[in-house]
């Protein structure tokens, strides 16, 4: 083989891995989580499963899906501060990963953004203090867009996600909730949006890395 067809097999090769990690082929690095370990879902009434019965609350739907004993830490009507305070009774269980979800009760009682924002910071912290990875995920504000349908995540996440250096899944609170099927009310899923979001949060965490 002379010299400049094996360069042009490199380039090629590389360009195709280039290409991959564009599109986000590549899996992430975190390390895998056994089936059996502990898992928290820290947050409000969207992690309870308020509008569905237990079995159907997207903890339990993701613990089916991962083999992991999913925790449900999820009270309806907490704001970030209340999770917040609970969080260290929580840590008790030495959850191996925490999937934080939490602020919108937050955002309906019009609390300051900046205290809402400082106490998922805290959050976070608090679990990495403790040597445990965390995931973030995006909720939903009210804006004009959700009058008809089209709702927004708030930008606080995306920051926070980027200062804290954890991973952000984005979009799936948002499109479940401004379809109207997967719905039990104007703010909570119903059976088939808890799954739905158990799926794509599971799909995002193998992704990561956290799960074959």
């Amino acid at each position: 083989m002379n010299s400049s067809a094996f360069n042009r097999r490199q380039f090629l090769a590389l360009g195709a891995a280039l290409a991959l990690s564009a599109c986000g082929g590549q899996r992430g690095t975190a390390a895998r989580i056994p089936a059996g370990s502990t898992v928290l879902a820290l947050g409000d009434s969207l992690t309870e499963g308020y509008g569905a019965d237990a079995a159907s609350a997207y903890p339990a739907v993701l613990s089916a899906l991962s083999g992991w004993n999913v925790v449900n830490g999820g009270v309806s009507g907490d704001t970030s501060a209340q999770a917040l305070a609970r969080l260290p009774e929580l840590l008790r269980q030495s959850p191996k990963l925490v999937v934080v979800s939490i602020g919108g009760n937050d955002f309906l009682r019009k609390l300051p953004e900046n205290e809402t924002r400082q106490n998922i910071r805290e959050i976070l912290a608090k679990v990495q203090a403790a040597g445990i990875p965390a995931v973030l995920v995006a909720v939903p504000y009210v804006t004009l867009g959700a009058l008809i349908g089209s709702l927004s995540e708030h930008p606080l996440y995306a920051d926070l996600a980027k200062e804290m250096k954890v991973p952000l899944l984005q979009d799936a609170w948002a499109d479940i909730l401004g379809d109207s099927s997967l719905r039990s009310d104007q703010i909570h899923a119903n059976a088939q949006g808890y799954r739905v979001f158990a799926e794509k949060l599971y799909a995002f965490l193998k992704k990561q890395g956290f799960a074959a």
